[in-house]
């Protein structure tokens, strides 16, 4: 049995997936079994995939999303780890065998991600902030309180122990976007993450980009501060004090912001006023509280 299964999520990008299935071919560490999932391609790619040799396909009667899809791999992994690659992303050669590697030597470790650049649809390097924030990077240890304020996973740079499923389910299938997110949060609840700490994965950025539908990316984001919020009120002193206040503020107030860019102006009064309760300093919180009142144009000027 390999001891890694790479879950291959796949949905009308054939003009990306041979390079995204070669790039996990030309892998340094070999010890690894390809699963295809394909979410119902109209673009020719399940045809594509039932030509290619070595993988597994699993062809969705239905159109099931991110997250249904990956808890259908999840189901069909065998080993000792996942490795997450979306059809349209790309892998260095030596990205699974540092990972592995990390993995290894440290046993607290339960999710290792890698750096990354972003790439436009031709492979060129895509400088500043193509989708608003940065690659993520960062220290192995405990992080989730980082995990408050930013992603740090890029879904096509993890691979995590598969044992952590049978300790925390799948994916959230509600999520439109922001389930790995949510996911990663739970597997930093109860384990150390990892980093390589290299440019090892290429995430491609088009027009189709999921994190490019914003409404739906506001409800994901209102959803995931909802749950984060009593989760981080009941950490005890795993950190300091403060540190957790102001993550909790910080929820409160990107609970604020979701819930006014939704269009939800007297929820998101409530939000960030239990913010500037924990953070009456915050002067952001005063100006974003004063701007509900002003409708949603103003309020997006504030940035």
């Amino acid at each position: 049995m390999p001891r890694v299964t790479v879950l291959l999520t796949c949905y009308n990008h054939i003009a990306y997936l041979p390079q995204a299935l070669e790039s996990i071919r030309a892998q340094t560490y070999r010890d690894y079994a390809v699963i295809a999932l394909d979410d119902g391609s109209t673009d020719g790619s399940r045809e594509w995939l039932a030509e290619q040799e070595g993988i597994q396909v699993v062809l969705n009667e239905e159109n099931l999303g991110t997250y249904g899809t990956l808890n259908k791999g999840l189901d069909l992994a065998e080993g000792e780890f996942i490795a997450i690659l979306n059809d349209d992303d790309v892998w260095m050669p030596t990205k699974l065998e540092k990972q592995i590697s990390l993995l290894d030597q440290n046993p607290k470790v339960g999710l290792v991600a890698t750096s990354g650049e972003f790439v436009d649809g031709n492979g060129n390097t895509l400088d500043g902030r193509p989708l608003g924030f940065d690659f993520p990077s960062f220290e192995t240890g405990d992080r989730l309180l980082d995990m408050v304020y930013h992603n740090l996973v890029i879904a096509s740079s993890a691979v995590f122990r598969r044992s952590i499923v049978t300790e925390i389910g799948g994916f959230n299938e509600m999520y439109f976007g922001s389930g790995d997110w949510e996911m990663w949060f739970r597997i930093a609840a109860r384990h150390d993450l990892g980093c390589v700490r290299e440019s090892l994965c290429q995430y491609r950025v088009h027009a189709a980009n999921a994190s490019h539908s914003k409404e739906k990316i506001w409800r994901d984001d209102a959803m995931l501060r909802d749950w984060m919020i009593p989760l981080l009120e009941d950490v005890g002193d795993r950190f300091p004090t403060e540190q957790v206040r102001t993550a909790i503020a910080h929820c409160w107030a990107a609970l604020g912001t979701a819930r006014m860019l939704s269009g939800d102006a007297r929820s998101s009064r409530e939000a960030y006023r239990a913010s500037m309760h924990i953070m009456p300093k915050r002067i952001k919180n005063y100006l974003r509280y004063a701007a509900t009142y002003l409708g949603n144009s103003a309020f997006r000027k504030l940035g």
